[in-house]
């Protein structure tokens, strides 16, 4: 199935189908010089599939993990597009997760002023979520994602079949920004991964349902970016759980994945909210259980101060103010513009550590 992103300018369609990487020659335009980026992490087999249908491919395989996000790493991009005669006509293909995805893009948002950019997620999280809108990014010692750019790929193809070899670990860290998606706009959506979890058994019975699922989020998240495409107001939805669940990841020194660390953060406002009276009592158990329901950590052992000093490098920051997203129910939440102090004390509320709430 095709989605397409209606932007103004530099829209593109997402493609989402088991088998489709095979056809990825008849998607893109590979006559060209073509830098394909993946890591270690992912089945080789899937950069070598791409690169075959190429007419002049570089393969550059990175490190896995989030510390390939990161200067040296994107530098080591840069030269490998000088070295092998790159211009601005060619392009970069992300065949990854969210990291490839992330820095990969980056790099042709910033070679020569920008080069043309293709994501081929192989991950769950980024087949949901960070191969759409436009986002790039690496990181700095101060925190996540804090050095990047808007660039949107001029295609994404999403072949459901490369989430077969996931582990059960990983695919259940995709399903953190599943549940986002459907406590920030889908109510049904919500219902339906009560009644039956997205997991790698489904997928293995189901393929199917699975891709429409994918399709689902990718459409959520499609519709946010095209009315907001540069994150000055609705866009900011998309970061329910994510102002504490970056900075959980920061203080776990990126060694939990960030679904299981949206969930924890998606955990700590949302109780916080009931103490004001913003959600009902049984908002939070519903969506930590749906959360744990698709393998999600839900709690921490962090403490508040740490996690608010980390949460203080936050892009939604806006001066002495942080922009938070509030849930009232599933399906509806608002973006408020919070106080620090006070965003300091929604974190202690939410993770048990303050006895009364103040004003939020």
């Amino acid at each position: 199935m095709d989605i397409a992103v209606s932007l103004p300018q530099n829209g593109y369609t997402v493609t989402v189908r088991r088998g489709v990487l095979g056809e990825a020659g008849k998607l893109l335009d590979l006559d060209r010089r073509v830098l394909v980026v993946t890591d270690d992490g992912v089945p080789p087999q899937y950069a070598q599939t791409v690169a075959r249908q190429c007419k002049a491919p570089t393969v550059v395989t990175l490190p896995q993990g989030e510390t390939t996000k990161s200067l040296p790493y994107y530098a080591k991009l840069l030269h490998a597009l000088l070295e092998n005669h790159f211009t601005r006509t060619d392009c970069v293909v992300a065949v990854g997760g969210g990291v490839v995805g992330d820095v990969a893009g980056f790099v042709a948002a910033t070679y020569m002023r920008g080069c043309k950019f293709v994501q081929i997620p192989t991950s769950l999280l980024a087949m949901v979520d960070s191969s759409v809108g436009g986002k790039t990014a690496i990181d700095l010692a101060a925190g996540k994602n804090l050095a990047g750019a808007f660039w949107q790929p001029s295609v994404v193809i999403a072949d459901v079949g490369c989430l077969a070899t996931l582990t059960p670990e990983q695919f259940a860290d995709g399903c953190g920004e599943v549940v986002k998606h459907a406590v920030i706009a889908d109510p049904e959506l919500f219902d339906e991964l009560e009644k039956t979890p997205l997991t790698l058994e489904l997928l293995n019975q189901d393929v199917a349902r699975v891709a429409l699922i994918i399709a689902r989020n990718i459409d959520i998240k499609r519709a946010v970016v095209v009315a907001d495409e540069r994150e000055t107001n609705q866009r900011k939805l998309l970061n329910f759980g994510h102002s504490a669940g970056h900075a959980v990841e920061a203080c776990e020194h990126f060694e939990l994945g960030h679904g299981n660390c949206v969930s924890i953060g998606m955990g700590i406002i949302t109780r916080a909210a009931v103490l004001h009276g913003i959600c009902d009592a049984e908002l939070p158990g519903r969506i930590e259980e749906l959360c744990a329901r698709h393998g999600l950590k839900t709690r921490c052992e962090l403490s508040a101060d740490a996690i608010f000093a980390e949460a203080l490098h936050d892009k939604k920051r806006a001066g002495d103010n942080i922009d938070l997203v509030i849930p009232h129910g599933i399906g509806r939440c608002s973006i408020d513009r919070t106080p620090l102090s006070t965003f300091h004390d929604l974190i202690a509320e939410g993770l048990g550590q303050k006895g009364d709430a103040s004003a939020c």
